[in-house]
């Protein structure tokens, strides 16, 4: 990915974090409250299997997609 897009998708990531902020899900290897900016990140890395620096320009629309899907469904 280009640096544009990727500071681009970087921000929209942190944006994402924001939102979750609070609203994912307890979990007992987090005792002190999971990271969601952390989540966004690993979870994008996981379907992409690659990280956001390292995607093609060419899903940067599908990337922003599955980041809209994770706010609206915390896990």
């Amino acid at each position: 990915m280009n640096k544009e897009n990727a500071s681009k998708l970087w921000k929209i990531i942190q944006e994402a974090g924001d939102y979750l902020q609070g609203q994912l899900p307890d979990h007992p290897n987090h005792p002190k409250g999971r990271n969601p900016y952390a989540h966004v990140a690993i979870c994008v890395k996981s379907k992409f299997e690659k990280s956001y620096k390292d995607i093609p320009d060419e899903k940067f629309t599908e990337v922003v997609e599955y980041i809209d899907f994770l706010k609206k469904n915390p896990s």
